[in-house]
């Protein structure tokens, strides 16, 4: 929402365009008074005159207007072109007196031609229809005229023509009313209209304002007799003052519920002193009571507030306010008012809003790019889309404003009217100098804050320059401030907060706060609180002119320094220096190492990518680090031995630092949180260390393909994530290694397996661990052997454990390569049921092992689909797995049967274009199944398999077996012996095996196990 009238709380644009035809040089005289002296000048035409005197409205009365000596026909005529509206009153002598016609035919004919005076009629004790047909007195009088020799028959026809309009129009009729009345309701009309904050030229330049003043007025909720405070809150210059201005208009001006109102505007800038605010206290009584009101000091205004308004309707806006002292002046208490009072207040502080007690607040929220484009063209060249060459220059400004209307207004209007290459010139001016008036008005914001607030906003506006995600924690933690003023600039509209937590700063408040350092010191970088271009971190680094004033460093943009290198020793003298982050600096040249001589007792934050040498030197001991970011370093090992003590530390990345071989013991950082090893590609082990750290939270070692196995992760109570793709792991953890408080877990793995050392059978028993402890909803692994060379699978098989409900698992598997039901198996046939009697005798704890057994082209091979070779399933991470659907059907000697989507398996490999020539077998282990799904006896149980690409399709079963298992033989033993599966890499020589894994907590448990009553057909 935008407009291009200036606000109180925006500066008036002072180039004056030749389109703008300002009221101030167009009006002399508001209204013009056109009167019969004899009838009126002593009583109603006295009483009304001063009436809009009183009101501060600008009359012409032509007794006392017209100068000696002037042509009083041309003084008519320039007294009647400079006002804005032509009170006529018409009395019963007025059309005798032929300059009453003569200045009614100035007045009608003016209105005729330009529009640019309204005429109000009063009918002073005469009829309207008199009028219009020239009737009564008025007969008489155009008769006595038109008998006059020296008057032109055209003029009488003129003035009777005036006559005949003005009585047409919708005016006052004074008969049997008060004439107070009426002159009160006349004057408080026009006063409205006259302070009205538009005019019908600058409602044509608002843009997107239906949806916030509809918003707005559902929030005043009207038909209420309740006094109601509605808060209007967002950043300087978004358009709250513009808002309420319209909604001030609307109201005022088009319903009489209310006896008086106010727009008080400025307030802040109004209030410096206890006397401004009684100042204010007047302006309020005074524009609602319509006279002059004198208040000495407050708690007079107090007394005369309450005594004037507690029984009156009032519509009042408070702009710009921006503390408690200023409310209370001038809106301490609903008390204060009569039933069905509105007050708007708008303020750049919600938390002042909310402690006034408002019923409700508006945020106004910046323009989206449309709305914002069309506003910047309004203001540029009084259209709505900019010409096509100035398109993309305008997509520039537009882009720079971020939606910020003010932006777009003052830049809009400051570029009217040039060529394109000026329009260029201020782009390129904008990237150097910040517009002044723009920065006026934000810096406000900046002024009004504490010194801690003003600290925050500014490593805001530095550090975060090149960061989309900023969180309160990391403000809090690794830069030391309250969150109380996170709070508080979040409250001003200084700062916002997403739904999902991030931080984020407008870029033209980011840009202010450069600014606002930059003036710290002009001449010389060296002796700013923060540097950010990298013009002035080169000059300070080259030069050696780094002094005590830097607190932070953040290079968001690091070209090369060619030949030139950078002076290390320029960080000894900066020794309050807070933060140093360099954006990819691998491009930069040193001579020494800058760390060797960098002060680290009040260094919080380092972010150093592409960092040069291979290992931190001994002097460097950052004891306050809170977060130490090295990723792309040369890093071999960060120290020898231990690592330093850092018990501030919360976070260490070292991520894609390829030569790191080994990270050190990491006891002496116990208040670490996260780890992110990812990578690291020369890594072979995790330092056992890391299960000791009890506040981690999450670790990170996806890409570390020489990492073949994880350390004791069991003591870890804080550990929510661990990930771990593309790495050389080719086993699940045992699960007395990993922390429970994990709620999820993907892990990929592939390596070359030695054939004298590698163990030649899929063992399924850590799965088992797995569905014995009962910690995760879903538990999924697969693997997948290759011959040497990658070009032919071996082998694969795969694992499954899913949550039932909370005491029961279900576990299951799948194997390429088996060709027949075991022959220990109870029940077994041909094709995809098989018959079987169990009735009501059947111990209900009895476990159920479901075995099917199909063709494995069904699910692999198809040369039209198949789009996967072995070699890209064999050399990429990240696969599009398939997924195999297998529901058990439960016939009953009843007139229903049971089915049971019981098992889904998500990590089957995807469609390749060659045929396996190989069987695949599938198995379930249920365990209580008859009183898990209520059944007394079953007949038959029948298989389905459904294999899920592109498209489902059903997949034919060859042969089919059930066994029963007591509770107590449900062991790893017999879990491998019904696992389906020979010796993976069943080859004579070594071979590559892929391992997959992923595990979730409180999945919805209907996405594994399912299971329904149907009747028969």
């Amino acid at each position: 929402m935008a407009t291009q009238t200036p606000s109180s709380s925006t500066p008036e644009v002072s180039k004056k365009k030749k389109r703008d035809n300002s009221s101030s040089s167009r009006w002399k005289h508001e209204v013009f008074l056109s009167f019969y002296g004899k009838d009126t000048r002593t009583s109603f035409t006295d009483h009304l005159y001063a009436d809009l005197k009183r009101k501060g409205i600008l009359v012409f009365r032509d007794d006392e207007a017209l100068q000696r000596g002037e042509d009083i026909s041309k003084a008519l005529r320039k007294a009647i072109q400079k006002s804005q509206y032509g009170i006529v009153i018409l009395s019963k002598n007025y059309a005798s007196s032929k300059w009453c016609l003569r200045e009614l035919a100035e007045i009608v004919e003016w209105e005729k031609k330009t529009k640019l005076i309204k005429i109000i009629p009063i009918f002073y004790y005469v009829d309207p229809s008199d009028v219009r047909n020239q009737r009564g007195t008025f007969a008489k009088a155009f008769a006595a005229h038109e008998k006059d020799p020296k008057l032109d028959i055209k003029e009488i026809k003129m003035w009777k023509k005036a006559f005949s309009k003005v009585g047409n129009i919708k005016g006052e009729h004074i008969h049997d009313r008060y004439e107070s009345t009426i002159i009160q309701d006349i004057s408080r009309r026009i006063s409205r209209k006259l302070n009205s904050r538009f005019s019908s030229h600058d409602y044509d330049k608002l843009v997107a304002i239906d949806c916030p003043v509809v918003k707005m007025m559902k929030l005043l909720d009207m038909e209420s007799d309740d006094v109601l405070f509605v808060g209007i809150h967002g950043m300087g210059g978004v358009g709250k003052t513009t808002l309420a201005e319209i909604i001030y208009d609307r109201v005022s001006n088009s319903n009489s519920r209310f006896e008086g109102s106010s727009f008080i505007s400025c307030i802040r800038e109004k209030s410096v002193s206890a006397r401004d605010l009684a100042s204010l206290q007047k302006e309020l009584l005074s524009t609602i009571m319509e006279e002059e009101i004198h208040v000495w000091d407050q708690n007079q205004g107090y007394r005369m507030r309450k005594k004037m308004l507690s029984n009156k309707r009032v519509f009042i806006v408070l702009d710009d306010v921006d503390s408690d002292e200023q409310l209370t002046a001038l809106a301490g208490d609903r008390k204060w008012f009569g039933p069905g009072s509105r007050v708007i207040i708008t303020s750049r502080d919600s938390h002042l809003l909310k402690r006034h007690g408002v019923n409700d607040i508006y945020k106004v929220e910046q323009l989206q790019e449309d709305e914002a484009l069309q506003l910047f063209s309004l203001s540029a060249f009084d259209k709505t889309h900019p010409p096509k060459n100035y398109k993309d220059l305008s997509m520039d400004f537009v882009n720079y404003a971020q939606g910020l209307p003010l932006a777009l207004k003052v830049l809009g209007s400051f570029l009217y009217e040039r060529e394109i290459d000026a329009w260029k010139s201020v782009r390129d001016k904008l990237k150097a100098i910040p517009n002044p008036k723009i920065m006026d008005v934000l810096q406000i914001s900046f002024d009004g804050l504490e010194e801690s607030q003003k600290e925050l906003f500014l490593d805001i506006a530095f550090v975060f320059g090149g960061h989309e995600h900023i969180s309160s924690g990391m403000l809090l933690e690794s830069f030391g401030h309250y969150r109380i003023d996170i709070d508080i600039l979040l409250e001003k509209s200084i700062i916002s907060k997403s739904k999902y937590g991030w931080l984020s700063m407008h870029d033209l408040l980011k840009e202010l706060g450069r600014e606002i350092v930059r003036r710290e010191c002009p001449e010389e970088p060296g002796r700013r609180s923060r540097l950010f271009c990298h013009e002035d971190i080169f000059h300070v680094l080259k030069n050696d002119t780094g002094t005590d004033a830097t607190k932070g460093i953040a290079l968001d943009f690091c070209p090369g320094t060619e030949d030139q290198r950078l002076n290390a020793k320029a960080f000894s003298k900066m020794i309050k220096l807070r933060y140093l982050i360099f954006y990819d600096s691998r491009t930069l040249k040193w001579r020494g190492n800058p760390l060797k001589y960098m002060p680290t007792n009040e260094l919080r934050f380092l972010e150093w990518p592409g960092y040069h040498s291979k290992s931190f030197p001994n002097s460097f001991q950052p004891k306050n680090l809170t977060v130490l970011r090295m990723p792309f370093s040369r890093f071999k090992q960060l120290w020898k031995g231990s690592m330093q003590v850092l018990d501030n530390l919360k976070e260490f990345d070292l991520s894609y630092s390829e030569n790191l071989i080994e990270i050190p013991d990491l006891t002496g950082v116990p208040n670490l949180e996260k780890i992110n090893l990812e990578g690291c590609r020369s890594l072979r082990e995790l330092h056992p260390s890391i299960g000791s750290l009890k506040k981690l939270k999450a670790l990170a070692f996806d890409e570390c393909s020489s990492l073949e196995k994880l350390p004791d992760l069991s003591s870890l109570e804080c550990l929510t994530y661990l990930g771990g793709q593309e790495t050389a792991i080719t086993q699940i953890p045992y699960v007395n290694l990993m922390a429970k408080s994990i709620r999820s877990f993907d892990l990929q793995g592939r390596k070359l397996m030695r054939l004298k050392s590698r163990d030649p059978i899929y063992h399924i028993g850590s799965l088992v661990e797995y569905q014995k402890e009962g910690i995760y909803d879903h538990v999924e692994t697969a693997y997948i052997d290759f011959d040497i060379k990658g070009e032919n699978i071996l082998d694969m098989a795969g694992g499954v454990v899913s949550a039932l409900d909370d005491d029961l698992n279900m576990i299951s598997g799948w194997s390429l390569g088996f060709h027949m039901i075991p022959e220990w198996v109870q029940y077994k046939s041909d094709g995809s049921s098989i018959k079987i009697d169990l009735d009501a005798n059947t111990n209900p704890e009895m476990g159920f092992a479901f075995f099917i057994i199909c063709d494995s082209d069904q699910f692999f091979s198809n040369y039209q689909l198949g789009c996967n070779s072995i070699s890209s399933l064999f050399k990429g991470w990240i696969i599009n797995t398939s997924q195999v659907r297998l529901t058990i059907v439960f016939e009953t000697d009843e007139e229903y049967y049971v089915e049971y989507n019981c098992s889904h398996y998500n990590l089957i490999p995807p469609i390749l274009n060659v045929s396996l020539g190989k069987r695949i077998g599938f198995w379930v282990y249920i365990p209580a199944v008859l009183r898990f799904m209520d059944i007394r006896r079953v007949i038959k149980i029948s298989f389905r398999t459904y294999y899920n690409e592109d498209i489902v399709k059903d997949v034919e079963v060859k042969e089919c077996g059930v066994h029963l298992v007591c509770p107590d033989d449900a062991n790893s033993e017999f879990f491998n012996s019904i696992a389906l599966s020979g010796p993976l890499g069943s080859s004579n020589s070594d071979f590559h095996r892929r391992f997959f894994a992923y595990m979730r907590k409180k999945k919805d448990k209907e996405r594994f196990v399912f299971f329904s009553r149907k009747k028969r057909d």
